[in-house]
């Protein structure tokens, strides 16, 4: 397709990270329908300016924080001025939120594509839009999917794929270069019912070290989470834990990166891991491994596990370690 006077910008608003993994393989099939790099619309705490500095298919990044009450207008007109500016023959949204469709409609965009969920259909220009069931039955990747299909976009990977330079990480704490078996335990969750339990992380990290397989573990989590990361390291008898609690994203991403294999809940660095191509071990007893299925997580799941959400922090408690444990020791050989 010629790509001269072509200009796309693609929004998306969800804050999760593992949300927006979900996304590159919808936001890299737009690139590649055009033959053009896209300029990607975020939040700010994604940190997509970081993470995806090194994908081709994406050449500019802007931030917008999707706030609601009286930010909402705000927030229309600076999407406005940016739209405006740059001239966009194009913008797609891969959420159901409007007020981009809004702004991309006042600056005149001609092609204001969309999934159509509740208030936006208003305001796009594609007839071929998901319906109410769709929005209630469809996952977010399936959303996408979905939508990118009834208009002609082909999909061609459905497995997310994050592509980091070496480079990248030349100056970025901590330094790894002589560490061996290092592995990566994501321990926390925006959501805490999606959490193992602090023992059970030091029953697995001690089977796996009297083992021979990990030399020093990475604990992974957000700064709000520091006290799970504490109470690890207190209950472990084994000087054998590294807090990561206070990296930023690019920092987390080298330790993953770099790491044996990983093994955590069902969040963002789960998702992140199996994107870097890292073997990826899902911790899941309360929440559908089904959403997994276009990634490469290995998911561990207890005994008479349904594929369900169920938003009880106790159910992790039927994955024991000692299970999980020979789980990763026959995947990993």
């Amino acid at each position: 397709m010629n790509n001269q006077k072509l200009k796309i910008a693609v929004v998306y608003s969800h804050h999760k990270l593992g949300d927006l993994i979900w996304q590159l393989p919808y936001i890299k099939s737009i690139s590649e329908h055009f033959s053009s790099p896209v300029t990607l619309i975020v939040r700010s705490k994604t940190q997509a300016k970081d993470i995806l500095q090194d994908e081709k298919f994406i050449n500019n990044f802007f931030y917008c924080e999707f706030r609601k009450k009286i930010w909402y207008f705000f927030e229309i007109f600076k999407l406005y001025k940016f739209f405006k500016n740059n001239s966009f023959s194009h913008v797609f949204l891969l959420d159901k939120i409007s007020r981009p469709a809004i702004a991309a409609k006042i600056a005149n965009v001609k092609n204001i594509i969309g999934p159509g969920i509740k208030n936006q259909k208003k305001w796009i220009s594609n007839k071929k839009v998901l319906s109410d069931l769709d929005y209630q039955t469809l996952d977010y990747s399936e959303q996408s999917k979905k939508f990118l299909n009834m208009n002609n976009i082909k999909v061609s990977n459905y497995i997310p794929e994050l592509n980091l330079k070496n480079e990248t990480f030349k100056n970025i704490q901590p330094e790894l270069k002589n560490q061996k078996n290092i592995v990566s335990f994501g321990v926390d969750s925006f959501e805490l019912y999606k959490m193992w339990f602090e023992d059970q992380f030091v029953e697995l990290a001690n089977s796996l070290y009297d083992e021979g397989l990990v030399t020093k573990i990475y604990l992974i989590a957000g700064k709000n989470n520091k006290k799970v990361v504490n109470k690890i390291i207190k209950l472990s008898k084994k000087n054998i834990f590294y807090d990561c609690s206070e990296f930023n994203l690019l920092e987390i991403t080298k330790v993953i990166k770099n790491s044996y294999f990983f093994v955590g809940n069902n969040s963002g660095p789960l998702n992140l891991a199996s994107a870097l191509k890292v073997k990826a071990f899902g911790l899941i007893a309360n929440a559908k491994i089904s959403e997994l299925k276009n990634t490469n997580i290995i998911p561990i799941t207890p005994p008479n596990y349904k594929n369900e959400f169920n938003k009880d922090r106790d159910e992790m408690r039927k994955l024991k370690a000692s299970e999980v444990y020979k789980i990763i020791k026959k995947n990993l050989f």
